[in-house]
C-alpha cells in the first residue's frame, strides 16, 4: 500500500526490505532518522557507534562476516570515516556493504558546505543520489545489489531536503539473500603494501566495469521534451527543481548514479540538444566531467556554488518567470537560535563569560553559548577540535594572560575529545577542559550515547564513567559540578585554571528536555 515517507524512513524501508541485518551509525543532522527508523524493525541489530570511522569499521566487520549491512552519517561525519572508507575500497566487502552520507547544503545545521561527490571519485567506489522518496527506498536496495555484484562498498548520497521531505512510497516485502560464509583471504582483506599493489588495479578494473553500468542503467534516463534548444542534465533534488520550472519544455538527463558517470550517454545526449545546461548544487562536479569530455556546458556560471537552489532560482538563471509568490504585510521579527529555557549550560557560560575566559568551543547545542546575551565561545571546527586546540593554544602561549578553556559536550568527548585528553595528559599542558554532561546527544534529537546508560533501542547498557575515563589516561584533576549552582562552578573555574597542570570539570545536569 502507498504511503507518504521521509526520504530517510525510505531509506530505512530499503534497507530493511534488502535485507540488511546489522546497522551501526553516529548521529548528523540530516542523516539521523534513517538509523532510528531502521531500529524499529526487530529483525535489525541497530546501535549508535562513539563515531562515524567506528560505525563504518564496524559495518565493515559486519558486512566481512556475511551479513548486509549499513552505517549512516552527515557529510561532515565521513571525513571522519574516511581512513577506513579509502581502504574498505580496496579490500572489497563480502556481503553487501551501503554507506549513506547526507549533505546540508545551505548548513541548516553544519559548520561548512562540503560536496561528498568528491569522496566517491577519490575512494573509487559508486555513489548513488535519490531524488525523492521513492527513489531513496529504490537506491537502498539497489545499493546492496550493486555492493555485492562489483565487490564494493556503495555511497548512497542524501541532502537535507531529500532527507527531510516526504513522498510517496510503495513498500515490499523483506527478502533476505542467504548468508555469505567469510572465508579467510589475506590477499584480499590484509592491506599491507604488498597486497595493496595487487589490489589496485583490481579497483581500477572495478571502475571500468561501474562506467560501463553507468551507460544503461535505467536510474540514468533521459527525460524528452518539446523543445531541443536546451537539455538539462541534473540530480537529486536539483532534478525536482528543475521539473517544477520546466515541465517537459526541455529534455532532461536526471542521473541516478553520480559516480562513476556515463561518457556516451552523455555525449548522446549533448548531441540532441542546441545549448546544454548542467543545474547541481554546491560544485560543479558533473559540470567538469562535461568539459573533461570536450562538451562546453552553462552551469557555474549560471549556479552558485553557494547555499541551496530553488524553483525561483532556477527559474531566475534560466530567464523563466518565477513564482510571485506571497508577502506578509507586516515584518516579522527574526528569532535567531538561542539556548532552550532552563538549559544547564547557560549557568556555566555565564560563568566563563563573567570570568572573560577564552573558550574554544566544539560541536553541540552548546555551540550556542557563542551568541547574545552567553557571548562565550571563541572558536568551533569539528568534533573534538576544542580539546586538541586548546592543548596547542595553551602550549604557544596564546592565552594573552586570560583564563583558557576547553567545553565539550557527553557525545562530542565520546565521539573524538578523549584522544585529545590523551594529548594534554601525555604532553602536559596545563589545560583545564570543561565537559557539558547533559547526559544525552542534544543537538541531534535525543539520541543515546556510551555515558547515558542506554542503548539506540532504549535498553539499560554499560554506561561509561567519564570521571574514571578522565582519572584513567591520566588526569589526576577531575571535579563535577552543577550548572546550576553558580558559586560552585565559579570557584572551579577560578580554581581549576590557576593550577600548573590538567584538570576536567564535569558540568553535570540532565537536558532540561528530558522527561
Amino acid at each position: 500500500m502507498k504511503t507518504l515517507m521521509l526520504g530517510n524512513e525510505a531509506v530505512a524501508r530499503g534497507l530493511y526490505e534488502a535485507g540488511c541485518a546489522f546497522v551501526s551509525s553516529y548521529p548528523g543532522t540530516p542523516s539521523t532518522e534513517i538509523t532510528e527508523a531502521i531500529a524499529k524493525y526487530p529483525q535489525v541489530y541497530a546501535e549508535w557507534a562513539p563515531n562515524e570511522k567506528v560505525a563504518m569499521e564496524a559495518a565493515f566487520g559486519a558486512a566481512l562476516a556475511g551479513k548486509r549491512s549499513f552505517c549512516g552519517m552527515k557529510h561532515v561525519g565521513l571525513n571522519v570515516a574516511a581512513d577506513p572508507l579509502f581502504t574498505i575500497s580496496y579490500t572489497g566487502v563480502n556481503a553487501g556493504l551501503v554507506i549513506a552520507v547526507a549533505d546540508d547544503a545551505g548548513m541548516h545545521s553544519s559548520q561548512n558546505e562540503q560536496d561528498s561527490r568528491h569522496y566517491a571519485r577519490a575512494a573509487k567506489i559508486p555513489m548513488l543520489e535519490p531524488a525523492d522518496s521513492a527513489e531513496a527506498r529504490e537506491f537502498a536496495m539497489l545499493a546492496f545489489e550493486l555492493s555485492e555484484k562489483l565487490d564494493t562498498p556503495v555511497l548512497l548520497k542524501m541532502c537535507t531536503r531529500v532527507s527531510h521531505s516526504q513522498s510517496v512510497v510503495e513498500p515490499g516485502e523483506r527478502i533476505v539473500p542467504p548468508e555469505k560464509p567469510y572465508e579467510k583471504n589475506g590477499a584480499k582483506y590484509i592491506m599491507m603494501p604488498g597486497n595493496a599493489k595487487r589490489r589496485h588495479p583490481v579497483v581500477e578494473a572495478r571502475t571500468l566495469a561501474l562506467k560501463d553500468y553507468a551507460e544503461t542503467t535505467p536510474i540514468n534516463r533521459v527525460e524528452p521534451g518539446r523543445e531541443n534548444a536546451m537539455g538539462i542534465i541534473t540530480s537529486s533534488t536539483s532534478y525536482q527543481y528543475v521539473k517544477e520550472v520546466l515541465g517537459d519544455r526541455y529534455p532532461v538527463l536526471k542521473l541516478g548514479m553520480v559516480w562513476p558517470l556515463p561518457e556516451k550517454k552523455i555525449l548522446d545526449f549533448a548531441a540532441g540538444v542546441e545549448q546544454l545546461v548542467v543545474v547541481e548544487e554546491l560544485d560543479g562536479f558533473l559540470e567538469e566531467h562535461c568539459r573533461n569530455l570536450g562538451l562546453s556546458p552553462k552551469g557555474k556560471e549560471l549556479f552558485s556554488c553557494i547555499d541551496e537552489l530553488s524553483q525561483n532560482r532556477v527559474a531566475q538563471a534560466l530567464s523563466l518567470p518565477k513564482e510571485a509568490g506571497k508577502k506578509l504585510d507586516e515584518a516579522i521579527p527574526p528569532r535567531p537560535p538561542v539556548m532552550c529555557a532552563g538549559c544547564p549550560h547557560r549557568g556555566l557560560f555565564y560563568i566563563l563569560n563573567k570570568n572573560r575566559c577564552t573558550v574554544l568551543g566544539d560541536i553541540g547545542c552548546y555551540t550556542l553559548g557563542a551568541v547574545a546575551p552567553l557571548a562565550a565561545v571563541d572558536t568551533t571546527i569539528c568534533m573534538g577540535a576544542s580539546v586538541s586546540g586548546l592543548h596547542g593554544f595553551n602550549k604557544a602561549g596564546g592565552s594573552g594572560g586570560r583564563k583558557t578553556v576547553a567545553v565539550i559536550g557527553d557525545s562530542t568527548f565520546m565521539h573524538s575529545g578523549v584522544t585529545g585528553l590523551v594529548n594534554i595528559a601525555y604532553n602536559e599542558s596545563n589545560s583545564t577542559v570543561i565537559i557539558l554532561d547533559n547526559s544525552i546527544t542534544g543537538m541531534t534529537g535525543h539520541q543515546q550515547n556510551p555515558t547515558t546508560g542506554y542503548n539506540l533501542k532504549g535498553d539499560p547498557c554499560t554506561k561509561i564513567d567519564l570521571e574514571s575515563l578522565c582519572r584513567a589516561v591520566g588526569i589526576q584533576r577531575v571535579r563535577v559540578v552543577d550548572p546550576y549552582d553558580l558559586a560552585q562552578c565559579d570557584a572551579a573555574v577560578k580554581e581549576e585554571t590557576a593550577v600548573e597542570e590538567p584538570s576536567v570539570i564535569i558540568s553535570r545536569r540532565p537536558c532540561a528536555l528530558l522527561k
